[in-house]
């Protein structure tokens, strides 16, 4: 986890999120890193040189956002997760 997760950040404007009123899941899995790589389509090279710890997929059309993580998280990859539910993708 990166230093960068501490640092402050300015929250979007509501009419700039992608979701403002969403119902949340959290999904805890062992295969975690696994799970989120499927998920998100993420390539062979990038899934091994940066195994993801969490993941946040979210459904605009339900406002629904489902979180997962491993059973042994901590509450920045959590908070991080979350606010993918509300903002997408915020780190390009």
């Amino acid at each position: 986890m990166s230093s960068l997760e501490f640092l402050p950040f300015n929250a979007m404007s509501s009419n700039y999120r992608i979701m403002n009123q969403v119902r949340i899941n959290w999904e805890v899995r062992e295969d975690v890193a696994h799970f989120c790589t499927q998920a998100k389509s993420m390539g062979r090279q990038q899934s091994y040189l940066t195994p993801p710890m969490a993941c946040a997929i979210w459904d605009i059309l339900k406002a629904e956002c489902t979180i997962v993580t491993g059973p042994v998280t901590s509450h920045v990859a959590l908070g991080h997760e979350l606010r993918h539910c509300f903002e997408g993708h915020f780190h390009r």
